[in-house]
């Protein structure tokens, strides 16, 4: 099912993730360019939840589909923090943060691949501290993108710093949970 209305906004999803990037190379003021990302991020972002419950509503869920959301993600925030890192707003551990993040997801899903390759997906199945993970990466990014004050009292950029050290430590807690979920597995199989 390559063509429902929820694989579309998960294509979408993936189609707009250079956009966010092109944005920072607009002959735009910086802050105009900070709205518009961030803008673009949460309105891609929301399409995220939009496009599962429109395949629980309409009875559109493809194994296709179940693939596809996940990598969508996983460029988005991969892309997100090539973006943030190169306009300087991780700090001094966003190189060490970003690094986590990204190798962590590359790590996993080569793991969960070669644990379907086993017959074994179900001990590597998404966990509640991955979610927790995925939601705040999804705060502290726009935090991040936005770079100012928020409604003339909220700082975003510490937010954003704080969330997303927050997202790297259940980022490394997920890690070991899905390696320690899938190490009995592969011992099993090793024998």
């Amino acid at each position: 099912m390559f063509l429902t209305i929820p694989t579309l906004l998960t294509w979408a999803r993936i189609v707009a993730i250079p956009l966010i990037v092109g944005v920072f190379h607009l002959p735009l003021s910086s802050e105009w360019r900070n709205v518009l990302a961030t803008g673009l991020f949460v309105a891609v972002a929301l399409t995220d939840w939009l496009d599962g419950y429109l395949a629980r509503r309409l009875n559109q869920s493809s194994a296709f589909g179940a693939f596809l959301d996940p990598v969508a993600d996983k460029f988005l925030v991969c892309a997100s923090l090539l973006v943030l890192l190169e306009q300087g707003r991780l700090g001094s551990l966003g190189a060490l943060f970003a690094l986590v993040i990204v190798g962590r997801e590359i790590a996993i899903s080569a793991l969960r691949e070669w644990m379907a390759q086993l017959g074994a997906s179900a001990s590597v199945a998404v966990h509640r501290v991955g979610k927790f993970k995925t939601a705040a990466q999804m705060v502290a990014i726009p935090f991040l993108l936005f770079d100012g004050v928020l409604f003339g009292v909220l700082p975003t950029r510490p937010w954003g710093l704080a969330l997303l050290a927050v997202a790297v430590v259940l980022t490394v807690w997920s890690m070991v949970y899905y390696l320690r979920k899938a190490i009995p597995e592969i011992r099993a199989r090793a024998r």
